[in-house]
C-alpha cells in the first residue's frame, strides 16, 4: 500500500479547552505535567502506551503507536481555554479533588500559570451552573467572533505552529435538530438573530472550524454534529469528531453487549443507574441536561444489537438509564447494571456489574489521544467527520447514510486499520487462512 503524505509535527501544538477549569481538564493537564516530570505513567492512553500489530502474526511486529505514526510529543503541548470560573488551574484542581493534594502541590507552578479566558456561556443551556467569567456580546455571532479572536491571539501569543480544540465543559440542555442547523448560511443568520437552537458549544465549534482548528466534542451536545458545521469542516479541511467520551458505564456496555450478541444470547432488560457527585453530576441533576445525556447513553445498545435484524433476541429489550447526583461521592462515580438475559430454550439468567470508577481518570487519557490523533488527521489533510475515532465516544459522529458503529471491537479494528492505511501498511482482516494451506 502507498503511504499517505503526512506533515511532520513540528513546533508547538496548542490545546484550547472550553471548560478548562473542570475536573477532566485539570486531571488531563496535571497528569501530562506529572508524566513529563516522571511522576506517573499515562495508563489508558493508546498514543503513549498502546501498540499496533503490523503484518502477519509470524512476523511479531508490534511497535508502539507513537513510534509508528508521527504524533506530537507531550513536550510540545501548550494548554489554554475558557471557563465561567476565573481561578487558575491549581485552585481548580484542588476543588475538583481528583488528583491527590500532594501531587497537585508538586504541579503548583505549572497549573497556576494557566488562567481561563472569559467563556461564551448562557445559563439557559446549563441551568445548574453560574460563574462570573463570562463574555458579553451583541448577539451569538458576535460571541463567535470573540472566540475566533481568542483562538488567533492564543496561537500568536504562544508562538504556536497549530492548535486543536477539545470540549471538556458541561452537558447542555437537549436541543433537537432544527432547520437552522441545515446549512452554513442559515446557521450564521440564526447566530445573528440569537436563535435558541444555537447553543454555546456550537459557537465554539464554529469558531474553531473557521480558524482551521480541529474540534473534538467530549459531551453529548450537538456542538459540531450538525449538517452546517460538518459541511463547513469538510470545506475547510478541518477534522471534527465526537460525541461524548466513552468512559464508565457505557464503556462496559460496548464490551458486554457485543459479547452477548456474538453468542446469540437474548436480552430482556438492561437497567443502568449511576451515582456521581462532581460538577458533571450537578449539571445532570437538571432534567433538561440529563435528557441530552440520556439520548447519548440509550442509543448505544440498539446500534450494537440491531433488534430489527434479531427480533427474537432483542426486539422487546427494555433499556433504562438513570443518573443520580450524590455529592459525597465526588468524581468517584459508581455505575450499576442489572442485565436480564436468556439462553437455550428461553431459560433466564442475569448479569450484574458494579463499576466503581473515576470519571476524570478514565476521561483524561481519552482526551489526550483525541488531541494527538485529530492533530495527526489535520496534518494528513483529513477534513470533516473522523469516524475512525469512534472508539472514544458514546455517540460517534458518522455519515448520514450509515448507522453509528458502537461495537468497541469493531471500532478498534476500524481505528487500527486507519492507522495502517495512513502509513501504507497492509490492513489486517484476521482471516488467517494462509497459515493452514
Amino acid at each position: 500500500m502507498k503511504k499517505n503524505k503526512i506533515a511532520q509535527p513540528k513546533g508547538k501544538l496548542g490545546v484550547l479547552i472550553p471548560g478548562v477549569c473542570g475536573a477532566i481538564s485539570t486531571t488531563l493537564i496535571g497528569g501530562i505535567e506529572a508524566v513529563k516530570a516522571g511522576n506517573g505513567k499515562p495508563i489508558g492512553s493508546l498514543t503513549q502506551m498502546g501498540r499496533i500489530r503490523l503484518g502477519k502474526r509470524t512476523e511479531n511486529k508490534n511497535p508502539l503507536i507513537k513510534d509508528f505514526v508521527p504524533l506530537a510529543d507531550l513536550e510540545s503541548l501548550v494548554f489554554g481555554g475558557w471557563d465561567i470560573f476565573d481561578e487558575n488551574l491549581y485552585k481548580s484542581a484542588l476543588k475538583a479533588g481528583v488528583l491527590e493534594r500532594p501531587q497537585i502541590e508538586s504541579l503548583k507552578e505549572e497549573l497556576s500559570a494557566i488562567r481561563p479566558m472569559k467563556a461564551a456561556f448562557d445559563r439557559k443551556y446549563v441551568r445548574n451552573l453560574t460563574g462570573p467569567n463570562v463574555k458579553k456580546g451583541k448577539n451569538k455571532y458576535d460571541l463567535a467572533l470573540q472566540l475566533m479572536d481568542d483562538i488567533k491571539g492564543f496561537i500568536k501569543d504562544n508562538g504556536l505552529d497549530r492548535a486543536v480544540m477539545i470540549w471538556c465543559a458541561s452537558t447542555e440542555t437537549y436541543i433537537p435538530d432544527h432547520d437552522v442547523h441545515s446549512t452554513v448560511a442559515k446557521f450564521e443568520k440564526a447566530m445573528k438573530a440569537d436563535h435558541p437552537a444555537i447553543s454555546p458549544s456550537t459557537l465554539y465549534a464554529y469558531a474553531a472550524i473557521k480558524c482551521g482548528v480541529p474540534f473534538i466534542n467530549g459531551a453529548p451536545n450537538l456542538s459540531c454534529n450538525i449538517p452546517a458545521l460538518v459541511e463547513l469542516a469538510r470545506k475547510n479541511k478541518v477534522p471534527v469528531c465526537g460525541s461524548d467520551y466513552k468512559t464508565g458505564q457505557t464503556l462496559m456496555k460496548t464490551i458486554i453487549a457485543p459479547g452477548l450478541k456474538a453468542r446469540a444470547l437474548g436480552i430482556n432488560g438492561w437497567f443502568s443507574t449511576n451515582i456521581l457527585g462532581n460538577r458533571d453530576g450537578e449539571v445532570l441533576d437538571d432534567p433538561a441536561s440529563f435528557k441530552t445525556k440520556e439520548v447519548s447513553k440509550l442509543s448505544v445498545l440498539d446500534s450494537i444489537l440491531k433488534p430489527e435484524i434479531f427480533p427474537e433476541l432483542y426486539k422487546n429489550l427494555y433499556h433504562k438509564v438513570t443518573i443520580n447526583y450524590y455529592p459525597p461521592r465526588g468524581d468517584n462515580k459508581e455505575g450499576w447494571d442489572n442485565i436480564d438475559i436468556f439462553g437455550w430454550l428461553g431459560y433466564p439468567m442475569q448479569l450484574k456489574v458494579d463499576f466503581l470508577c473515576r470519571d476524570s481518570i478514565l476521561a483524561a487519557p481519552l482526551a489526550l489521544d483525541l488531541i494527538l490523533f485529530t492533530d495527526l488527521a489535520k496534518r494528513c489533510g483529513m477534513g470533516g467527520i473522523q469516524e475512525w475515532l469512534s472508539f472514544y465516544f458514546k455517540s460517534p459522529m458518522h455519515a448520514k447514510e450509515v448507522y453509528a458503529e458502537n461495537d468497541l471491537f469493531v471500532q478498534l479494528e476500524k481505528f487500527e486499520n486507519n492507522l495502517r492505511h495512513l502509513m501504507g501498511e497492509t490492513l489486517i482482516t484476521h482471516l488467517g487462512v494462509e497459515y493452514y494451506k
